[in-house]
């Protein structure tokens, strides 16, 4: 009975010494060693190589080492019938929020647009945002989303939320569904995607949606590169309908450096970094959960197999 771990970056070591340091008795592999697929009882996973779950034929579990799951879903040789969880850290909610502030804050204050005057030795002030002039809409409020929201209502921003159920937190205006969708996006000057990715959601960020946005939005993206359509978000921005854009997760990773993004002024990259999962933080849950797996217990945070999250 064991844990192997699939993902195609260089934290295996990580993982594993953190697993191994939190459940000594627990024995865990990296997928890259000599191993006996025949005992592994849980995958933790993240966006790993596809055709490698169906190896394992006793697997119980695949465990997501982060709070995305999508790339699971995209993976059609998984073993349709295990239970899937995903990571629900504090830590993950928090640097997601700071994160957006940060974008929220460079965007109402012309730091974007001071920078790129910089390049070019320009002195060229301009009239800047105040907080309570401000709307702010989140696409998606989850657990990142719900975290985001209190701290924008914290700071004084006017707030709104979009998702598929009514949301009450406090000082955040609830919207719901498709019904509600352009009653939600024509209140909104900025918008932030924290939606997750499924077939529902993919492509949602286009031209459709942002020519419901009051001319002048600016857009933050940071939940997964699928929901951008980005064409149209270039052609909206070429056209001023979009003031600018912030995004820190794209269709392919690392961002080809061809893409057109990395020359458009009006475009800010960061390389998906704008919440990551922590180690120490994460591997209680996910031991506990493996514990759980080998008594026939319920799993902590699994994921809905019909709604993809």
């Amino acid at each position: 009975m064991s844990i192997v771990i699939l993902r195609q970056d260089d934290k295996i070591d990580e993982w594993k010494k953190a697993l191994k340091a939190r459940a000594p008795h627990i024995n865990v592999y990296s997928y890259l060693e000599e191993h006996p697929k025949d005992d592994m009882t849980m995958a933790l996973v993240w966006k790993h190589p596809k055709n490698t779950l169906s190896r394992y034929p006793n697997l119980k579990c695949i465990s997501c080492s982060g709070a995305g799951v999508d790339f699971i879903f995209n993976d059609r040789d998984r073993p349709k019938h295990l239970p899937i969880t995903r990571v629900v850290d504090p830590y993950l909610a928090s640097d997601m929020s700071e994160y957006v502030l940060a974008a929220i804050f460079s965007h109402i204050k012309n730091l974007n647009h001071y920078k790129l005057e910089q390049t070019q030795a320009k002195w060229s002030p301009k009239s800047y945002l105040r907080i309570q002039d401000v709307s702010v809409g989140i696409m998606g409020v989850g657990e990142l989303g719900k975290t985001l929201a209190k701290d924008l209502v914290q700071y004084g921003f006017k707030t709104l939320g979009w998702s598929n159920s009514k949301k009450r937190i406090n000082g955040v205006n609830s919207f719901v569904g498709e019904a509600e969708l352009s009653l939600f996006l024509e209140q909104t000057a900025i918008l932030v995607c924290l939606l997750p990715l499924t077939n529902k959601t993919k492509g949602i960020l286009n031209k459709t949606l942002f020519t419901l946005l009051p001319k002048g939005a600016f857009v933050i993206n940071v939940a997964r590169g699928g929901h951008m359509v980005d064409d149209d978000l270039m052609e909206m921005l070429d056209k001023d309908h979009l003031s600018g854009a912030v995004l820190d997760v794209f269709h392919n990773e690392p961002l080809p450096t061809s893409h057109l993004y990395w020359q458009h002024p009006k475009v800010h990259i960061t390389p998906h970094i704008a919440s990551v999962s922590d180690t120490a933080s994460v591997v209680p849950q996910i031991v506990e959960n493996y514990e759980r797996l080998m008594s026939g217990q319920p799993l902590l945070n699994e994921v809905s197999i019909t709604k993809g999250y």
